[in-house]
């Protein structure tokens, strides 16, 4: 036993084992990520999707371009790296999703939607919850009343999506020729393919959700008119236009919006570049743009369809240094590999134009700070140190915006100093009782699972609305003790395994050729064999526990120790514990096992040592149900 004076602990209640589980805490829909891991771990990769696609209904799209949150927050990078948690995503996907071909969109659904099996995990259990509650309140089929959706991206799907499924009947409208927004016209075939994109409508679809393309809110149909036609509307429009800096030289010819180049690339309409190309911009967007402009130049040597003559040069500019750029690190390495050249610190000053009026470069000023002492975006510049970059064409690429020129003037629907829509984003509502926001439009741009999230939450708000029922989300959470729990040879020294790639010479010559190839069933299996299933925890029966300290002498990652209660800073829940089970004299002796979880590696070592069987290993499940509010 050793003392420890000033240790603060906490006592483990529910939430307390929920929060072990950082990965699904993590995710704004509370995708069981370890759930469809471990299911490919042991080779149940349909179970794997169905986790996946239970909460989520871009799920396979979300495999490919997912920001992935839940790998920032994964425990395993305290180890060592992070597990490929989005790549092991698409893994199910392409066996069991939409893209798999297996089986109709109904009848995938219907597997969606099938009464869990035992010990099945809480991602289907939500969505078979949900239905059984809709049959309970006697909710209608989808031919319920009609909700008007502006806009066909991420959150314009997931809002559809969950209306259908609420019984109501949603229909979309967008501008573009194609549903899904900016996910098909904004995000590089490269990185999601178009077929993919088609395959996860058409369940959507399948629903009863109707899509009305090449219609524009504002021209072809105004604002009004909808609201008229639909008893509620929700505005998923998402920001879908180029932000660009005031400066000197940048109206006129040669200066482009980087998304709208990505909209004209997506739809083989022609763009005019020159040889020498510069991207100012320093996040994923910017190297999708620049990413797709070296592409664009390799196909003009093939002499493809897509011919733009010229480009060689493609030169990227960003405000922050290396470490501080906002990008995906991939995106950095794999940008480096296809040739784009990078320059840091440096900022916009003048886009200089010859006597033509043409583009010649652009000057750029020294950036001394990005961020003041409180990480607040703040950069200063040293205008006497400014650097010349020859260029032909300028793209911006330095964030987005929405166009809300189609709410009237005079509409209730009121804009904020900011021009955004003024709402509440969390519940999604804005001052209009029959008009809500969903995505970007509600929060600024944001990550694809965000605006999957906000959709969903809408469709929550707009069901209420129209029906005056309230549905929430509950969890019943369980402990069950796991018998004979073992884990993988060697899973605690096995490094990430990279997700393989195409050779770059192959990947630029295509607009459309993934550079991401996924994993094969063996990779998969072996990178998911990694998770540290923090949805399993030491359990310790104190009644039965000897302080032998054997769970401590055997641990391999020194999470357990023998220490002193005296030496405990006490909370006022550990203080109400220990007074309800000990008394004064009793406590002034009194030793603990205190356990460091940020460093547990779930081995079971300490279960097998315990020689009283006072250490269990136990699953911790927490299956969603809704209830009516």
């Amino acid at each position: 036993m050793t003392s420890c004076p000033g240790i603060n602990v906490e006592v483990a209640a529910a939430d307390y084992w929920r929060r072990q589980i950082k990965c699904q805490d993590a995710c704004p829909v509370n995708t069981d990520a370890r759930g469809y891991v471990r299911a490919i771990a042991r080779g149940d990769f349909e179970e794997a999707y169905l986790i996946a696609r239970g909460p989520n209904p871009l799920a396979s799209i979300c495999g490919r371009v997912c920001g992935a949150p839940c790998e920032a927050a994964c425990r395993r990078k305290d180890l060592d790296q992070a597990v490929s948690i989005r790549a092991l995503k698409r893994f199910a996907g392409e066996r069991w999703g939409p893209e798999a071909d297996r089986v109709s969109p109904l009848d995938m659904l219907g597997r969606v939607l099938a009464s869990p099996g035992p010990g099945q995990c809480s991602g289907t259990e939500e969505l078979v919850s949900l239905r059984r509650l809709l049959r309970r309140l006697d909710a209608p089929a989808p031919t319920g009343p009609r909700v008007a959706i502006v806009g066909s991206g991420p959150a314009g799907l997931a809002a559809a999506h969950d209306l259908a499924l609420l019984g109501l009947c949603p229909v979309v409208f967008e501008m573009e020729p194609v549903p899904a927004g900016m996910l098909a016209l904004g995000i590089p075939a490269y990185r999601l393919p178009r077929e993919l994109i088609q395959a996860e409508v058409e369940v959507i679809r399948a629903l009863g959700v109707r899509f009305e393309c090449n219609v524009r809110v504002g021209t072809d149909v105004s604002m009004d008119e909808l609201r008229k036609e639909f008893p509620a509307t929700v505005i998923a429009v998402g920001a879908k236009y180029s932000r660009s800096l005031p400066i000197r030289g940048t109206e006129g010819p040669g200066v482009l919006g980087g998304v709208e180049f990505l909209r004209d690339v997506a739809l083989g309409e022609r763009t005019a570049l020159g040889e020498r190309v510069i991207v100012i911009g320093g996040g994923n967007v910017a190297y999708d743009v620049a990413r797709s402009v070296i592409r664009q130049a390799e196909m003009d040597i093939s002499r493809t369809a897509l011919r733009q003559a010229g480009v060689r040069e493609v030169n990227m500019v960003s405000l922050e240094s290396l470490e501080e750029m906002p990008a995906d690190d991939v995106e950095i390495i794999e940008g480096d590999e296809e040739g784009v050249r990078r320059h840091h610190r440096l900022g916009p000053k003048e886009i200089l134009r010859d006597s033509g009026g043409h583009v010649r470069g652009a000057v750029f000023q020294r950036a001394v700070r990005v961020f003041d002492e409180t990480g607040r975006f703040a950069p200063q510049f040293d205008e006497s140190d400014t650097v010349t970059i020859d260029a032909d064409t300028v793209l911006w690429a330095i964030g987005q915006q929405s166009d809300l020129s189609f709410i009237p003037t005079d509409s209730d629907i009121k804009l904020t100093d900011r021009g955004m829509i003024e709402c509440d984003p969390e519940k999604t509502t804005t001052v209009a009782r029959d008009v809500f926001v969903a995505g970007d439009v509600a929060t600024g741009p944001r990550l694809l699972i965000h605006a999957v999230a906000s959709g969903k939450r809408a469709a929550r708000a707009v069901h209420h609305f129209l029906t005056g029922k309230s549905i929430k989300a509950e969890q019943v959470t369980m402990h069950l003790s796991i018998a004979d729990y073992e884990r993988e040879a060697g899973y605690e020294t096995q490094a990430r395994v990279p997700v393989p790639t195409l050779e770059r010479e192959r990947r630029i010559a295509s607009q459309t050729a993934s550079v991401e190839m996924g994993y094969t069933k063996e990779l998969a299996c072996r990178e998911a064999g990694r998770c540290l299933d923090c949805g399993v925890n030491t359990i310790f029966d104190s009644d039965k526990c000897v302080l032998c300290g054997g769970c401590a002498d055997i641990c391999p990652e020194l999470c357990l120790r023998l220490v002193s209660v005296s030496g405990l800073t006490h909370s006022q829940q550990l203080d109400n514990l220990l007074d309800a089970r000990y008394s004064p004299e009793e406590l002034s002796g009194a030793s603990a096992i205190i356990k460091d979880e940020t460093r547990c590696i779930r081995c079971a070592l300490c279960a097998k040592r315990c020689p009283v069987g006072a250490i269990t290993m136990e699953r911790l499940t927490f299956a969603g149900t809704w209830v009516e509010a």
